[in-house]
């Protein structure tokens, strides 16, 4: 670990001559920090379900089996964001890019284990600064695994959570210290709370409803972060309730997993019944929300840090730049945001702060690399003028970088295999997708000659957005041509 943060440290350095001579332009800030103040502030609710795919949301129309009627009425009522993607298909370095709107190699946290840098500005942070409290409920994953670095899995201290300083009742890597049946978090002074022999998503539902009954004397920010859908480590597979794999038995199985083999013939079931579970704890809390007439000004937000490939495309569950890893779903209600509407323009999790600041009347700071997406919702200019292009960072698996387009689906990789620094000087073209005659990517078209000029308008696209996130300019060598 010590030579992985300083390999991560000198890299940070170099990279930043090139982050100041980038030609690329910037997002449109400017725009992004015209919101007026809103008359009262709206509570935000942020609620992240670990590794729940897109295409199990009922109302994305994909899946007959799945039973979401919360979410599903959730997208009847706001704004269904179709085509979100995540911007680092894993865990730690995902959340990291949510809460600070910058790149996984920028937050410090490119892969899993590493710490949120404690200077950047976070979601939760500038919340709090405009007067909200800050909370938090479930999985953290931004303190450093060792406790050498002050951190583990456990009790996180209060340098390291990221802006989150009322409630908290969390741990940094929950599936390691709870089962779905029982376990173990931790209050913001380091005192235990335990559960047994209740459902772990119930459990963390009974925290967000304790906390909502109670009267708010500010506007809250309260980030929900569930474990489930994703696999109990230690147990190697997704655990449903009780009772799962009997009423999930011989469920729609999505089309990209159909074709190769994985473990989801084993573990389909489970995950089906994880998928109900969140249903149902998202539909407790806007019934909570509805009781305590504070559904009205409350912007509530779905969402997940990846998805879930079930060893499809590699050896475990995400990590990859197929839709089945990057997709993720994308539901906001509530004030701003009312009205049934899909929005089908590219969105990453890089966009989502600076929309809910906007949202809120509460300015952005600089240096954010996301753009919101509050114009998207009534403004054909600005959904035409929409770049649909996302920067996408592989680690742990591989070295590798995308740019996901609505078209396409452009990966290079480092060859060599190597996976302990945030980045590669060389990397070689692995894989190209064309999302519209193929959008469960089956067949790599990487070396074809047909597509060598789109190969090549991509590696160009890429290295803008490579050396806008702070990045040096890379080498690609082309794919080796073939018939």
């Amino acid at each position: 670990m010590p030579e992985q943060i300083d390999s991560r440290r000198s890299f940070l350095k170099s990279s930043l001559a090139a982050a100041v001579a980038a030609a690329v332009p910037a997002p449109a800030e400017a725009d992004d920090k015209s919101a007026a103040k809103p008359a009262t502030r709206p509570n935000i609710i942020l609620y992240l379900s670990d590794q729940f795919r897109w295409d199990f949301i009922g109302a994305n129309g994909h899946n007959s089996s799945t039973r979401t009627p919360n979410l599903d009425a959730m997208a009847s009522r706001g704004k269904n964001f179709t085509h979100a993607v995540t911007n680092q298909p894993v865990c730690a370095p995902s959340r990291s890019v949510l809460f600070t709107s910058r790149y996984a190699t920028e937050t410090g946290v490119w892969h899993n284990g590493l710490a949120l840098g404690q200077t950047l500005p976070t979601l939760a942070g500038e919340l709090r600064q405009a007067g909200y409290t800050a909370n938090l409920i479930g999985k953290w994953h931004l303190a450093p695994n060792n406790e050498a670095d002050g951190g583990g899995p456990g009790a996180v201290k209060p340098e390291f959570r990221g802006g989150f300083l009322d409630l908290w009742e969390g741990s940094n890597v929950i599936e390691f210290t709870t089962h779905p049946y029982e376990g173990t978090i931790w209050d913001r002074d380091g005192k235990e709370i335990t559960y047994k022999d209740e459902y772990r998503v119930d459990f963390l539902t009974d925290r967000a409803e304790r906390f909502l009954r109670q009267k708010q004397e500010k506007p809250f920010f309260l980030f929900i972060s569930q474990i489930e859908p994703h696999q109990q480590n230690d147990m190697h597979r997704p655990i449903g309730p009780h009772g799962s794999v009997e009423r999930f038995a011989n469920s729609t199985v999505p089309d990209d997993l159909r074709a190769l083999p994985g473990t989801w013939q084993a573990q389909l079931p489970d995950y089906y019944g994880c998928i109900e579970a969140i249903d149902a704890s998202v539909g407790r809390v806007r019934r909570i929300l509805e009781e305590e007439q504070l559904a009205d000004n409350t912007i509530f937000v779905f969402i997940s840090d990846h998805g879930c490939h079930f060893m499809t495309r590699n050896q475990e569950y995400k990590r990859s730049t197929h839709n089945s890893s990057l997709r993720v779903p994308l539901l906001i209600d509530g004030p701003g945001f009312h009205g049934a509407q899909q929005i089908p323009e590219l969105v990453g999790l890089i966009d989502l702060a600076p929309t809910l600041l906007q949202a809120a009347g509460v300015p952005l700071p600089s240096g954010w690399k996301g753009r919101s997406l509050l114009p998207l919702l009534d403004d054909p200019g600005a959904r035409q003028a929409w770049p649909n292009q996302q920067l996408i960072q592989i680690s742990e698996s591989m070295t590798g970088r995308a740019i996901r387009t609505k078209d396409w689906t452009y990966c290079v990789a480092d060859p060599s295999g190597a996976s302990k620094e945030p980045a590669a000087a060389t990397y070689h073209e692995y894989q190209l997708y064309d999302q519209r005659a193929d959008p469960h990517e089956l067949v790599n078209l990487a070396g074809r000659q047909e597509y060598r000029s789109q190969a090549s308008e991509l590696s160009q696209e890429l290295k803008k957005l490579l050396v806008a996130a702070g990045e040096p300019e890379p080498e690609i060598v082309p794919a080796k041509l073939y018939p």
